[in-house]
C-alpha cells in the first residue's frame, strides 16, 4: 500500500486515482510516445511556461511587459517559450498593425483552464518550500 497505510485503510482519493492511472500504465496499455501526462508535463512543467501562465494570468501583456516581468529570461528564450505555448493552445498572439508592429499575448481558453491545477501547484510549492530546503539541507549533511 505504501507508508503510512495499513491494508484495511482506504488510500485518500487523490492517491487512489494516481495509484490506479500507474497501475494501468505499469500493466502496458499506454504507449510512452503517446503519454499525455509525459506530454503535457514537457510543456508545462518547465519553469519558463508555468511563469508566463502565471505572469498572463492577469491579463494580455506585450512581450516587452513579459521581459519585464522576467528579467532573467533571453529574449530568445521569451520567444521560443511563448511560440511553444501559442502552438499548444494555451497562449494567443495578437500582431497590432502599428509602426513598428506590437505584439500581445493573451491565454486561451485552454490556458485559463489550466490557472486552477497551476494555483494549486504554486499554493503547495509556497507551503512545502521550506520542509523541501529541510530535506536537501538534511540529505546533503548526510554522509554518502
Amino acid at each position: 500500500m505504501g507508508p503510512g497505510y495499513a491494508k484495511e485503510t482506504a488510500l485518500p482519493p487523490a492517491r487512489a486515482e494516481l495509484a490506479a492511472k500507474y497501475a494501468v500504465w505499469q500493466a502496458g496499455t499506454l504507449d510512452p510516445a503517446a503519454c499525455p501526462v509525459r506530454d503535457v508535463l514537457d510543456r508545462v512543467g518547465d519553469k519558463w511556461s508555468m511563469l508566463l501562465l502565471i505572469a498572463l494570468a492577469d491579463g494580455p501583456l506585450r512581450f516587452s511587459a513579459l521581459l519585464r516581468t522576467l528579467p532573467d529570461i533571453s529574449k530568445r528564450m521569451l520567444t521560443q517559450t511563448l511560440r511553444d505555448l501559442e502552438r499548444d493552445g494555451f497562449v494567443a498572439r495578437t500582431v497590432f498593425p502599428t509602426k513598428p508592429p506590437s505584439v500581445e499575448y493573451r491565454l486561451t481558453d485552454l490556458g485559463v483552464a489550466l490557472l486552477e491545477p497551476l494555483a494549486r501547484l504554486v499554493r503547495w510549492a509556497e507551503e512545502s518550500h521550506g520542509a523541501i530546503q529541510a530535506a536537501r539541507t538534511r540529505f546533503d549533511a548526510a554522509p554518502s
